[in-house]
C-alpha cells in the first residue's frame, strides 16, 4: 500500500450558486500534516468536511473504476484527486479498511475515523446530476482520518498498519449500518467501534437507540 497522490487545494467556488468550497485540488510531491489536516488545504465546510475527525480524505482507485463503468463518457475525470480527496493510495478499499484502523505513513501517525457521505458538489464539478447518489448507493465514499502524530508524507510511501481494534468494522460495514435497518447485535458492534468519529457513534445511536 503506497501512496499515489497528495492532494491539497485553495478555496474557490461551485454551482449556480457560486458556493465555497475545496474540492479543486492540486497535485502535491509531499505534505506536512496536523490534527486539522494538511497545512495549507482549505476544507469549506467543516460541517461535513475538515476538523480533527474528518481531518483528511481519501477515496479508493477501484471506486474511479465502478464510476467510470457506470459513466464511461466521464473516463478523463475520473481520476484520482478529482472527488476532493487528499489521498490516493494502492490496494485500500472499503472493504479492506476498518474503523479504528492506525496507520504509519512518513513521520505521521493516522486512524480512520468515519466514512466521507458525498454531496451535491460531486454532482456539480463532474457535471453528472446523480453521480453522488450512485457513490452513496454502491458505498463507494472513501473515508477521513484523524491525525494522531503530525509529521510528513511523501509520494510511494507506504501506508503501514500499526493497530487494527475493530477487525469486522470495515467501512462498507458501517456504511451497510448507515443506510439500513440492521441486528441489534451489528449496531452495537459498530457504534462501540473503537475509534469512531463520536458524531457517527451519537447518530447511530438516535437511529437506532439501544435502550
Amino acid at each position: 500500500m503506497k501512496i499515489i497522490g497528495l492532494y491539497s487545494g485553495k478555496l474557490t467556488n461551485i454551482g449556480k450558486k457560486r458556493s465555497p468550497t475545496g474540492i479543486y485540488k492540486q497535485s502535491m510531491p509531499q505534505v506536512s500534516v496536523d490534527e486539522s489536516g494538511i497545512i495549507g488545504d482549505i476544507q469549506a465546510d467543516k460541517r461535513f468536511h475538515g476538523g480533527p475527525e474528518k481531518a483528511l480524505h481519501q477515496y479508493a482507485l477501484s471506486s474511479y473504476e465502478k464510476i467510470i463503468k457506470r459513466y464511461p463518457l466521464l473516463h478523463q475525470q475520473a481520476n484520482s484527486g478529482m472527488i476532493g480527496e487528499n489521498l490516493s493510495v494502492t490496494d485500500m478499499n472499503e472493504h479492506n479498511v476498518c474503523i479504528g484502523d492506525i496507520y504509519k505513513v512518513g513521520s505521521a501517525i493516522l486512524q480512520v475515523s468515519s466514512p466521507r457521505m458525498p454531496c451535491w458538489k460531486i454532482d456539480a464539478k463532474f457535471k453528472q446530476p446523480d453521480l453522488h447518489q450512485f457513490i452513496n448507493q454502491h458505498r463507494l465514499n472513501g473515508w477521513y482520518y484523524r491525525v494522531l502524530q503530525a509529521g510528513d508524507m511523501t509520494l510511494n510511501d507506504e501506508f503501514i498498519l500499526q493497530q487494527r481494534p475493530n477487525t469486522d468494522v470495515t467501512v462498507d460495514t458501517l456504511l451497510k449500518v448507515i443506510d439500513a435497518e440492521v441486528e441489534r447485535q451489528l449496531l452495537e458492534l459498530v457504534s462501540n467501534a473503537i475509534g469512531l468519529d463520536p458524531e457517527w457513534q451519537h447518530r447511530l445511536q438516535q437511529k437506532y437507540p439501544l435502550s
